[in-house]
């Protein structure tokens, strides 16, 4: 896999990641949802008001668009698990902006994707 390859897959899995840290900071402003007939309209009205679910949903686009020119260059069997490097910039973003718990077995967990994506990397 060349560098522009590895480029595309690896902005479009960072893309993706801060899609999730955006849509949970507008999750957050919203507060906890709680669905029924009669404010279907409200909820869904205050959910896509939001700037970061936006902001959100704009990276998952930008995403898509780098993801289908990578899939373009490289096999999907290599692609698809580097998407794992997600998890990892998500699990540290979530701590980072919302004190989300980064245990033992979390920061474990994020070493093996680590070294499983490096040596798929290589490949």
């Amino acid at each position: 896999m060349n560098i522009a390859t590895f480029s595309f897959i690896v902005t479009g899995v960072l893309l993706n990641a801060v899609a999730q840290l955006l849509l949970k900071a507008g999750a957050r402003n919203v507060g906890e949802i709680h669905l029924t007939l009669n404010n279907l309209f409200s909820v869904g009205w205050r959910v896509a008001t939001q700037l970061p679910i936006i902001g959100g949903l704009t990276c998952y686009v930008l995403s898509v668009v780098l993801w289908i020119i990578a899939l373009s260059r490289v096999d999907v069997s290599v692609a698809y698990p580097m998407l794992s490097l997600g998890y990892v910039v998500t699990a540290v973003g979530a701590w980072y902006l919302f004190g989300e718990a980064l245990s033992l077995q979390r920061l474990l967990a994020i070493f093996v994707i680590l070294v499983g994506v490096a040596w798929l990397a290589r490949t």
